[in-house]
Order: structure tokens, then C-alpha cells, then sequence
């Protein structure tokens, strides 16, 4: 019969990998969801060297990744006293976690396709033909919905300042 500690190992690699999985299908490199997941369920910050070990990845791959995420603002550096290398912590607050993400995805995808919609009802706009008429018409639409997505997204991601849109998604549900 396993012991706790090791049933805690394979459910803590079920979901690295898992979350790695799952980062792939959101469009988040799976390596870096992984090391994600490594740092959120890791009790202490690791290095570099700890995340490789970890996740049987190559340095390259690691700091690529570490520093992807800490531009996202998911992990930090952190430092230690008498210490040369840098060690890595992720963001532990679930809400912080989700409104990080969803201001990201606004300004890596949703503002470029906004500004795509924007640019192409803007360049329709003096067409005739039934064609582009339509075409103008289907744009405006998609510029309104993807405006609101957009609208929606920046008070999501702002809210994390403020516990009264998670108190209410939690009445919510």
C-alpha cells in the first residue's frame, strides 16, 4: 500500500501534467503550464536548476518559460540572502490568478482582433456592392461583441483590487 507521501507524488504529477494539458488546449505553451503548476503547488520558491530537475526539461526551455511567466506577472522572482541564483514563486491567490490571465489574453488577443474588426469596418464603410455591404454589416457586429468581450474582460482582470466581483460570482454560483 502507497504512503501518503507518495499517493501526494503521483497526484501532484497527474496534475502538472494535467495542467499542462490544459494550458495547450487554452494556448499556453505546455511546458510553461507546467512550470506553472509546479510553482503553484510547490510550498517554497525553486530555482531554475529545481524546475528542470522536476520537469525533465532542458535550461533553455526552463528560463524561456520562467521568463514568460513572470512577465505575465504568475510568478516572481525571488532572491536569497547569500545566494547568487534566482528562485521562482507563483502568484498563490486564485482570483489574482484568473484576472493576471484574463488582462493578458485581452492585451495578447483580444485587442489585436479588435483593432483587426475595427480596421476592417472602417475600410468597408463606403462600399456599395451587396457584397460588401454584407461584409461591413457581419464586421460591425463582430467589432460590437468582441468590444463588449473586451469591455467585460478589463472589469474582470480589474476587479481583483475589489472583492466584490468574486463575491458575487460566488452568489452567482
Amino acid at each position: 500500500m502507497a504512503t501518503e507521501v507518495q499517493q501526494l507524488a503521483q497526484i501532484r504529477e497527474r496534475f502538472i501534467g494535467q495542467w499542462g494539458t490544459f494550458g495547450s488546449a487554452w494556448g499556453i505553451p505546455r511546458t510553461m503550464a507546467q512550470i506553472h503548476a509546479l510553482l503553484l503547488m510547490s510550498d517554497e520558491s525553486l530555482s531554475t536548476d529545481e524546475v528542470m530537475d522536476a520537469l525533465h526539461i532542458s535550461r533553455g526551455n526552463a528560463n524561456t518559460n520562467l521568463r514568460e511567466l513572470v512577465g505575465w506577472g504568475l510568478v516572481y522572482k525571488r532572491h536569497r540572502r547569500g545566494e547568487r541564483r534566482e528562485y521562482f514563486e507563483a502568484e498563490k491567490d486564485v482570483w489574482t490568478i484568473f484576472c493576471t490571465v484574463a488582462r493578458e489574453r485581452k492585451r495578447r488577443e483580444v485587442e489585436p482582433a479588435l483593432n483587426l474588426l475595427r480596421d476592417c469596418v472602417q475600410l468597408t464603410a463606403s462600399m456599395r456592392t451587396k457584397q460588401g455591404k454584407a461584409f461591413h454589416k457581419q464586421m460591425q457586429k463582430l467589432a460590437e461583441f468582441v468590444g463588449l468581450a473586451a469591455s467585460l474582460m478589463e472589469r474582470l482582470a480589474a476587479s481583483e483590487r475589489s472583492r466584490v466581483i468574486p463575491a458575487l460570482v460566488k452568489l452567482l454560483a
